[in-house]
C-alpha cells in the first residue's frame, strides 16, 4: 500500500506546475524540449525553487554500478522529477519512462509534461510511484 504524497510534496508540485503553465503561457507550442527546459529553469530560479537540470543517475545492475545510466530532465528539491516532452501526443511509453526514472532515481512523484499542445493543462500527467 502506498503511503499518499505529503503536502509539502504536493505544495511544491503545484508551484512547478505553476511555473508550467507560464512557459507555455509565453512561448505556446512547437519548440524544441530544450528551449522549454531552459525557459523552466529560468522559472524556476526567478521563484527560487531549488533544481537540478539533467542531473546524472547511476544504476546498479547485477551487483556493478552504471554512472549516469540516465538524466532527469529536472530533478526538483531532490523530491520531485519533471520529464519534458515536445511531441504530437504522450503515448503509454512515456509514462513507463518516468516511472522507470522514479524507480531508478528513488522519487516518489514526477511530473510528465508535453509543451506541443494548445492547452497545458492537457500535456501535463502526474504519475505517483
Amino acid at each position: 500500500m502506498h503511503q499518499a504524497i505529503d503536502s509539502a510534496l504536493d505544495e511544491l508540485a503545484t508551484s512547478v506546475v505553476d511555473a508550467i503553465f507560464n512557459v507555455h503561457k509565453a512561448l505556446g507550442p512547437g519548440l524544441l524540449e530544450s528551449a522549454y527546459q531552459t525557459c523552466l529553469c529560468i522559472e524556476l530560479r526567478k521563484r527560487g525553487i531549488p533544481f537540478v537540470a539533467q542531473e546524472p543517475v547511476a544504476i546498479r545492475y547485477r551487483g556493478e554500478t552504471v554512472d549516469a545510466a540516465l538524466r532527469l530532465d529536472l530533478s526538483v528539491d531532490d523530491r520531485l522529477i519533471v520529464e519534458i516532452k515536445s511531441v504530437e501526443r504522450l503515448v503509454p511509453v512515456h509514462e513507463a519512462q518516468l516511472l522507470t526514472y522514479l524507480k531508478l532515481a528513488s522519487k516518489r512523484l514526477g511530473l510528465l509534461v508535453n509543451f506541443n499542445v494548445a492547452l497545458i493543462k492537457q500535456g501535463i500527467k502526474r504519475i505517483v510511484l
